[in-house]
């Protein structure tokens, strides 16, 4: 075997007690696409962040072509034509394409972007991106952006590309086209690291897989010889189901939402003649590129969100009355007795406190007499305990502040004391984003439990192959419309991305299939 573009021996990383990575020791040849793989808190982002020179190894060695090199910071990642494109971009939204691009490059030439734009069309072509390099950001769609990432680095002579979750957001034509892009870089000589979660992925695009497990290397396969159990048994260290469970439903109506629209504060329309119902003991999936209206929806019908016009009507199990939580508040909801659970996108900023600990977040939610799926206990430092078990939070115990632990971990904490709320409609904005895939399967299993106990879980995700899977019906949102109501066992993901991305709204399209 040649000489590998990048190769790391005995990469170890330290945080005070806590070791990230130890022992580590991988390659990466040229003309290579390497994926990462690791369950939450492996040391997968940790590694890649001291071969970008964000952070500095504590013991080990880094080669490039073969020569000992030391990366101390992220400009001499890139002398040695290293780039990293990370999953949460780093633009100025009133700027052009090619003003992010060169913005910070001192090449010791005269400012000319005009010359710069030429480069960057240069660079679009040999590729095959899509991009136009005067567009501002603030007018570009997720991928559009991601473009801009990846052209930065190449702008500035990256041979050896590393990308963290680049897929998370896009729709399925848009990570085709960023795989097709992928391997010309790959047949033009470039090395390429992927980070990512999604197993059929993994297989789709690369030609080696590692798998790192609690900070250390387990092993590298070819992935012509590997299958996704495989890959799982790797990163978990035992066997894991990688099916989904979805039972046939027993609808009952329990939330009907018809023609809500809602404008921003820029007086833009966020939400646009909405209408569908949400029904008891089933899982109605959200799907739409980031930004369509999901959070506005969930977040109007939580109460969170002032409505323009339109009609949220709850109808109550144990009554059936018809009762209107059209701009009524969170408490107001509460005290007419609905339960409305809602794990929201940003799970720290409005789902979560920071600062306090496991119990003293638990105690911020009304769990009323303590009815969970896991034990019935009145003691939220019990409910703490229990949800640290049951969903394996990695945390030294239930007093450790939330900020401290992984993002991963945070997630399971929210999502458990929601579930454990005992709602009658469950509202989940992206439950499963960063986490691993053991953790995953363990909400989409508890989601579906709810859904056996006759709750309406209304599930927004990103991962459409999932969405077909877990639910059954799935709604299309795009800008703010309802563009398709599918069946989720019928429904393909090429027609769930068409959607995603459809321009002629059709109103007949709005109905609940």
């Amino acid at each position: 075997m040649s000489v590998p573009a990048i190769e790391l021996k005995g990469i170890t990383k330290k945080f005070g007690n806590i070791i990230a990575n130890e022992d580590v020791c991988l390659n990466v040849q040229r003309g290579e696409i390497l994926a990462i793989l690791g369950e939450n808190g492996s040391g997968k982002t940790t590694l890649m962040n001291m071969i970008s020179g964000i952070y500095f190894p504590d013991e080990g060695h880094i080669f490039i072509d073969g020569r000992e090199v030391m990366i101390r910071s992220p400009k001499d990642a890139f002398k040695y034509k290293i780039g990293m494109i990370h999953q949460h971009f780093k633009l100025i939204d009133i700027f052009t394409a090619t003003e992010n691009v060169i913005l910070g490059i001192d090449d010791g030439e005269k400012y000319n972007i005009k010359k710069a734009t030429k480069t960057v069309r240069d660079i679009t072509e040999r590729y095959g991106f899509s991009i136009d390099p005067d567009k501002k950001i603030y007018d570009m769609s997720v991928s559009e952006k991601q473009t801009v990432e990846i052209i930065k680095v190449l702008y500035r002579g990256a041979d050896i590309l590393i990308l963290d979750e680049p897929t998370a957001v896009l729709t399925p034509q848009e990570t085709g086209k960023l795989f097709n892009v992928l391997r010309k870089m790959k047949e033009d000589g470039k090395s390429i690291i992927i980070i990512t979660h999604k197993l059929h992925e993994v297989l789709a695009i690369s030609d080696r897989v590692s798998v790192l497990r609690k900070g250390k290397y387990i092993g590298t396969v070819n992935t012509a010889e590997t299958n996704e159990s495989e890959l799982t048994e790797m990163m978990v260290g035992k066997k894991v189901s990688l099916n989904i469970d979805r039972p046939d439903p027993n609808p009952v109506d329990r939330v009907i939402v018809e023609n809500l629209n809602c404008t921003d504060f820029m007086g833009r329309k966020v939400l646009d003649d909405i209408s569908f119902t949400a029904r008891g003991g089933e899982i109605l999936g959200i799907a739409g590129i980031a930004g369509s209206g999901q959070r506005e929806l969930l977040e109007s019908i939580s109460g969170l969100q002032k409505l323009d016009s339109g009609r949220i009507t709850y109808i109550d199990p144990e009554t059936g009355e018809n009762v209107n939580l059209r701009d009524k508040t969170p408490t107001e909801i509460r005290n007419l007795g609905v339960r409305l659970s809602f794990v929201p996108e940003d799970r720290l900023g409005m789902g979560l406190v920071g600062n306090m600990d496991i119990v003293d977040n638990m105690m911020l939610r009304s769990y009323r007499k303590g009815r969970t799926v896991f034990l019935n206990r009145k003691d939220p430092r019990l409910l703490a305990e229990d949800i640290i078990e049951s969903l394996e939070v990695v945390t030294p115990n239930a007093n450790t502040p939330v900020r401290r632990l992984s993002g991963g971990n945070v997630q399971k904490v929210l999502v458990g004391r929601e579930i454990a709320s005992n709602p009658k409609v469950l509202m989940a904005a992206y439950p499963v984003r960063g986490l691993d895939i053991n953790s995953s399967y363990m909400i989409y299993n508890l989601l579906t439990k709810q859904k056996l106990n006759g709750v309406a879980v209304i599930f927004v995700g990103e991962d459409l192959d999932v969405l077909i899977e877990l639910c059954d019906r799935i709604m299309v949102l795009n800008s703010g419309r309802v563009t398709g109501m599918l069946d989720g066992r019928t429904a393909k993901k090429e027609e769930i991305g068409l959607l995603m991305t459809k321009t002629d709204y059709g109103r007949e399209e709005q109905n609940d299939g």
